[in-house]
């Protein structure tokens, strides 16, 4: 069974965000000749990225909600600019909305079984839920309507 990362999402505020910030990254690793790879650096390495890479994702937290996830297509230590042993989570670019649900901010990241994460938007409901505007969506989580 696929492990998962839960993170906050911090700058974007919103899926369209995240996306746009993929896109110019990509676009801008691509400009100056380099792989376009969507990746985040953390400073901790997961104990259990056996069980995360290639199988998990890491699903974003933005202002309170748990709103979306990312595939994570590997794990890799580096080593940043100031010697400090860092961790590279590889991501697929493709951002996929979830049933979204209040989360609670907190510092690093936390494991998320698979059984504990919520379905992708487009499975969740038939449609109603996923053809809102995200931050109607993002609403109706705060009030604990859905």
């Amino acid at each position: 069974m696929a492990l998962h990362l839960l993170k906050l999402c911090v700058g974007p505020s919103s899926i369209e965000e995240l996306e746009a910030r993929i896109a110019h990254h990509r676009a801008e690793a691509s400009r100056l000749g380099q792989a376009p790879v969507t990746a985040h650096v953390t400073r901790m390495f997961p104990k259990r990225a056996a069980a995360i890479a290639g199988q998990g994702s890491i699903y974003w937290v933005m202002k309170g909600a748990l709103t979306c996830r990312q595939p994570i297509r590997a794990i890799e230590p580096i080593t940043g600019s100031d010697g400090i042993d860092r961790c590279r989570l590889v991501l697929d670019p493709a951002v996929t909305p979830v049933a979204p649900r209040p989360c609670r901010p907190f510092q690093g990241w936390r494991y998320l079984e698979a059984r504990d994460a919520p379905v992708d938007l487009d499975r969740a409901s038939a449609g109603e839920v996923a053809e809102m505007p995200e931050s109607l969506r993002r609403e109706l989580v705060a009030l604990g309507l859905i």
